[in-house]
């Protein structure tokens, strides 16, 4: 992934370089967890425990409050899928710990949603055998690939979407089993708490069913790296982080977009400020939309959000 500098209409590459150490990594991006990872940071080298005797580089909690790990390396390592499956394994036993570090940095309790917990790995390259392991084995996790340039721009791609498969690949049984049990086991954990598309329109009007369909054919058609993550109570639209979340009612679907109301100037009809106003999901500006027409009005705010978090 080359990166160019446009002078004179002449493009001059630029080099490529690479941090000094991990933890310096690791600084950047806990300092900048919000805007990366729409994340807020609970903790940072969390000991596991004199038994365990490890330590998760960054702990974090989502926009959707779900529990997030961060581990980084920088060089190309097996060991860092090896760790993030123990500690994704190791949160899910000891909840307690998580609110407790929670209740501490944050000063608050939040409501914890342990449907889904994220594990984040971020490193300059990856094996194509840690990216099957990871596939098959069907763990909440996700491989992030990072390029540090001379004139201090950093790029953060995407390289492998979380899996939700339950079935482990013999093979890499063989080669490595504790690996494969960790990733197994938080599958399994995660898949008791996930929630559906399906559930969030049964029973709704077939206007109002396929009101949402085109909504979510228009949000999907966006961008190729779109994730639809239905929750209990609104289906979450993100990239890196959320940019809408949407609630399906029944004769009406309302949309909280991550847009802040006073940039957007004279609001629609269907627009309303929130921002100060408590609701589920995450976003500031509420769109009710009840038709094609009022559809047609959101779509601009919500392209709107998607590029206002980089899409």
């Amino acid at each position: 992934m080359p990166l160019f500098e446009i002078a004179n209409r002449r493009l001059i590459p630029i080099e490529q370089t690479n941090f000094t150490n991990e933890k310096e990594l690791q600084t950047v991006i806990e300092v900048n967890l919000e805007p990366v990872f729409n994340c807020r940071l609970v903790a940072s080298e969390f000991s596991t425990g004199a038994q365990h005797a490890g330590r998760i580089d960054t702990l974090a909690l989502s926009e959707d409050n779900n529990p997030v790990i961060i581990e980084y390396k920088k060089v190309e390592s097996s060991e860092l899928i090896t760790q993030s499956l123990f500690y994704l394994s190791w949160i899910h036993d000891h909840k307690g710990d998580f609110h407790i570090a929670v209740q501490k940095t944050l000063a608050t309790s939040f409501p914890v949603d342990w449907s889904d917990v994220r594990v984040i790995c971020l490193a300059p390259n990856y094996r194509r055998y840690d990216l099957h392991a990871v596939q098959v084995m069907g763990a909440n996790i996700e491989l992030w690939r990072y390029r540090l340039f001379k004139n201090s721009m950093l790029y953060l791609e995407e390289v492998f979407q979380k899996s939700v498969s339950l079935q482990p690949d013999l093979q890499v049984v063989e080669r490595n089993p504790v690996m494969v049990a960790a990733g197994k086991k938080a599958a399994l954990t995660r898949a008791t708490g996930v929630y559906t598309f399906d559930q969030h329109v049964k029973g709704k009007s077939e206007e109002i069913k396929q009101l949402v369909l085109d909504i979510r054919e228009f949000i999907m058609d966006l961008d190729s790296a779109m994730e639809e993550t239905p929750k209990k109570f609104y289906i979450a639209y993100k990239i890196s982080q959320n940019i809408l979340c949407m609630e399906v009612k029944q004769h009406k679907v309302i949309l909280y977009l991550k847009l802040n109301p006073t940039d957007v100037g004279n609001l629609p009809s269907i627009a309303k400020d929130v921002t100060e106003i408590g609701h589920y999901g995450t976003g500031d500006l509420e769109l009710t939309v009840t038709s094609n027409k009022e559809l047609e009005t959101a779509k601009e705010l919500i392209v709107g959000a998607y590029r206002k978090v980089g899409g």
